[in-house]
């Protein structure tokens, strides 16, 4: 992956005709104010801050959601959300370079699949539509809540996905956040429910899904061997373009290189150091300079 390469994708971001795709790598270089740890973003990290820095079973360190069942059976699914609250809402986390990034360019859609502020603190002084995702929840057929933020403050209340203004930048968080009231999807439980949803067509507004037709996306900061990262992401990114888009993956295993090459997503092996310009990026599977996007290596 050459340079030039790589600034063709940013500038496709900066003037919309890409969109980002955010999972846990993109909060690296994010550091507590008064401890300078990184922010918990990963599977592994997030287990770690969630049960006082210490391990937990293997089976339940595979992945965050399954872990997050272990502690919402015995301690309830408030305990849950009360850690995330905490993490992300409670403390200070310095904004990643990443998200700087993007609070300069603005993209008009963006889906986020962490649950951090960060994305939303970007976008403090410009009105937006904000989605996030809920799960378990009665009294409504979908699996998503919207509110508009008027550059200063978010509405009081929910709106109306006919009331959206969807001429406004769109923050997508299908896993929630704790702005401007918590809600997560954490659990087995959660996922298992929002997924079921999400592949009915319930956990998607109706004009975002007429926005994401023919869409191209670039995933940074996301490793694409999770199986219930991967079921979510397939459903959003329906409808996409050909290729569906880049994915930014270092040093791809065997079953990333397969999952891509079934979703025709191309893999750049490259880091955000590289994206952003702060890392010179090495050449990936033989790539030169002139080839610019257009590749026959589709992941």
């Amino acid at each position: 992956m050459s340079v030039t390469q790589l600034s063709e994708l940013k500038s496709g971001v900066e003037n919309g005709t890409i969109v980002p795709y955010l999972g846990a790598g993109v909060l690296k270089g994010s550091f507590h104010s008064d401890t300078g740890e990184p922010i918990p973003a990963d599977s592994d990290s997030l287990i770690l801050a969630m049960n006082g820095g210490r391990p937990m079973a293997p089976r339940l360190m595979y992945e965050f959601a399954r872990a997050a069942m272990d502690v919402e059976l015995k301690r309830g699914r408030t305990t849950v959300n009360r850690f995330l609250d905490d993490l992300y809402a409670n403390q200070s986390w310095s904004q990643s370079p990443l998200h700087a990034w993007l609070e300069s360019v603005k993209p008009k859609y963006v889906v986020d699949i962490n649950r951090d502020i960060q994305l939303q603190q970007s976008y403090a002084n410009t009105p937006h539509i904000l989605i996030r995702g809920i799960a378990r929840v009665g009294g409504t057929d979908y699996r998503f809540r919207i509110h508009h933020h008027d550059g200063n403050k978010y509405s009081d209340t929910e709106i109306d996905q006919s009331d959206v203004d969807s001429s406004l930048p769109i923050l997508f968080k299908p896993m929630g956040s704790p702005l401007p009231d918590s809600t997560y999807i954490a659990s087995d439980a959660d996922y298992v429910d929002y997924i079921t949803e999400l592949m009915g067509g319930f956990a998607i507004p109706g004009f975002l899904k007429a926005e994401r037709k023919g869409k191209q996306y670039l995933f940074l900061g996301l490793r694409m061997n999770r199986d219930t990262e991967r079921m979510v992401m397939s459903d959003i990114i329906y409808a996409a373009d050909q290729p569906a888009g880049w994915a930014l993956i270092a040093e791809p295993n065997d079953k990333e290189r397969r999952f891509c090459k079934k979703m025709n997503i191309e893999i750049i092996e490259a880091d955000i150091d590289s994206f952003l310009g702060t890392a010179t990026p090495a050449l990936a599977n033989g790539v030169n300079d002139k080839q610019v996007l257009e590749t026959d290596a589709i992941c």
